[in-house]
């Protein structure tokens, strides 16, 4: 399983639209708004790199009005 954070920048005024088709996503576990240098974090679960490539660059940077993501890998530490 591959779990990880994508920190989402959207254009003025896009942020609800955006929040709402980001959380219809397969794997999108979690959507939320914050204030801060992003505009919404999404928690997102799939069962491989591919997966987690796709659902990044064809679905969430495919929405209209999301400008720039960034994206944090959960690693496990033991």
């Amino acid at each position: 399983m591959v779990n990880a954070y994508s920190l989402v920048s959207t254009e003025p005024g896009e942020t609800s639209k955006v929040y709402k088709k980001i959380g219809e996503l397969k794997g999108v576990k979690s959507v939320e708004a914050v204030a801060g240098p992003y505009d919404l974090i999404a928690r997102i679960e799939v069962d491989s790199l591919e997966k987690l490539t796709r659902t990044l660059f064809a679905n969430i940077r495919g929405i209209s009005g999301v400008t720039n993501t960034t994206t944090l890998i959960v690693i496990e530490i033991k």
